[in-house]
């Protein structure tokens, strides 16, 4: 796949399924190493927003919640924002997973994950975090200065995606967001998952 911008346009290349994830070890918040691919599993790499994103953190508590679900199934979950460290610890500290920063959005770069005004002005973006069940999220990230322009230049406007990669390093599925809140499912996950066993 060529990571480059397409001829005449800023937008970087996109991956599809089929594409080559080149190797690479990321390091977490808590300083753990992470390989990319895994040798023994799936990868579920998902680019998130900025460390105090209701919308994001909602999400990922519902991936906490059923993490051990996940993991037997043979997918190991990394998740991505473009926000430094310090910023995410209080956040995504504690997630039985893999938090990774990349404040200088070097891997949302090379994944062509992009920003764009539709992240937010979509109606489905906020339905999550207005569910009675989410206010805690939502008001906890307020209350650590989870606001867009608190982030040190960290943007609202930016846009999720998911991606499962094989151990081979080649992506298996993808999804690019059209909106913040437009990400797989956890059920989504586990069914792409359950299609490249068979």
């Amino acid at each position: 796949m060529n990571t480059s911008s397409k001829p005449g346009s800023a937008q970087p290349s996109r991956f599809a399924p089929g594409d080559m994830v080149a190797p690479r070890e990321l390091t977490s918040i808590r300083s753990e190493r992470v390989l990319l691919p895994d040798p023994g599993s799936l990868v579920h790499l998902q680019f998130r927003r900025y460390a105090g994103c209701p919308i994001c953190n909602v999400h990922l508590r519902t991936v906490a919640r059923r993490h051990d679900e996940i993991a037997a199934a043979g997918i190991r979950e990394i998740a991505v924002f473009h926000s430094p460290t310090e910023d995410m610890l209080p956040h995504q500290g504690e997630l039985p997973f893999a938090a990774v920063a990349d404040p200088d959005k070097k891997l949302y770069a090379e994944f062509g994950v992009e920003a764009s005004p539709r992240a937010v002005l979509h109606p489905r973006a906020w339905t999550a975090p207005l569910k009675p069940r989410t206010y805690s999220v939502v008001i906890r990230g307020i209350r650590a200065g989870g606001t867009p322009f608190s982030t040190g230049g960290q943007t609202v406007l930016g846009l999720p995606a998911d991606f499962l990669i094989g151990p081979d390093g080649r992506v298996r599925a993808v999804k690019y967001g059209r909106h913040a809140g437009d990400q797989w499912s956890v059920d989504e996950l586990l069914r792409l998952a359950g299609q490249c066993s068979n």
